[in-house]
């Protein structure tokens, strides 16, 4: 079950569309990641998956971990003489020893020897440097790698720059007769006459061509980013599929009055599927 910030509850009057519209989706992906075979049948109550599945991993960031190597290896110097035996012994115990025993088998006792012997105890002995003990060859550790996530790469078509700015024209050359308000037009309603032309704003992928949307006629979204979409609305003719992609000033549409009181086009941008206001983004006329 999506979470809270992942799921979005079906209610009546939703279309599988108006979803993707106010999410700023493709509705094919949203149907795709709620195994959704008919677009058009959703029920109220239904529990809609609105971000693609690993989305909130990817957004994290995925961590890459090296595999631990082996236990650092002690070192430590050596403190005193070390018989063959490998045991430390006193500089004492040394000139001891030489009283037993010749001289690594070479020199016999005498009082000379033992004389010399003493003398080199009574030296201070010279620091001798740690030794670093090599460890054992272990096969090279290599990090442990996670599957990618991949979130929404698909529909990430636009400008160029591949950022999520985009470089807006006008829609149409007519009119400006309405304009943006919070809770009321979702958009601008630019006048004109019946076959005027339509425009893509911004460069982008067609997502949606259709009739699907009550209150829309015939309506083009175009998804320019993973930020930005815009919706063109009551066109006469549409001129472009779904899955197109469009250049900016590229003809999509000829304007109409389909499901409208007179001829128009009602043109919106949205951010992340949240209406926001086109004359804040167009360029001055």
């Amino acid at each position: 079950m999506p979470g809270s910030k992942d799921g979005y509850v079906v209610k009546r009057g939703d279309t599988l569309h108006s979803i993707a519209l106010d999410h700023g989706l493709d509705y094919r992906e949203l149907a795709a990641w709620n195994n959704i075979e008919n677009p058009n049948r959703i029920l109220v109550g239904q529990v809609l998956r609105v971000r693609a599945p690993g989305a909130a991993a990817a957004a994290e960031g995925v961590i890459v971990r090296p595999i631990a190597a082996g236990a650092a290896v002690e070192q430590r110097p050596l403190a005193a003489a070390v018989s063959p035996a490998g045991e430390q012994r006193s500089p004492a115990a040394a000139v001891d020893a030489l009283k037993r025993s010749p001289l690594a088998g070479k020199e016999p006792y005498s009082e000379q020897a033992l004389a010399r012997a003493q003398a080199q105890a009574a030296e201070p002995v010279a620091a001798v440097a740690p030794v670093a003990v090599k460890p054992e060859a272990r096969p090279e550790a290599k990090p442990e790698v996670r599957p990618e996530v991949k979130a929404d790469s698909e529909a990430r078509t636009g400008d160029a720059s591949g950022n999520d700015d985009v470089n807006w024209m006008w829609p149409a050359s007519g009119k400006l007769i309405g304009t943006f308000s919070d809770g009321g037009n979702k958009g601008i309603d630019i006048a004109g006459k019946a076959g005027d032309s339509v425009v893509a704003a911004g460069s982008g992928k067609v997502v949606y061509s259709g009739t699907g949307l009550r209150g829309y006629g015939k309506l083009v979204i175009v998804k320019h980013n993973n930020t930005y979409l815009t919706a063109y609305a009551h066109n006469q003719n549409v001129l472009v599929k779904e899955g197109q992609s469009v250049g900016k000033g590229q003809k999509i549409a000829e304007m109409g009055n389909s499901d409208a009181d007179q001829v128009k086009l009602h043109f919106e941008i949205r951010r992340q599927g949240k209406p926001v206001d086109p004359l804040k983004l167009l360029p001055g006329r």
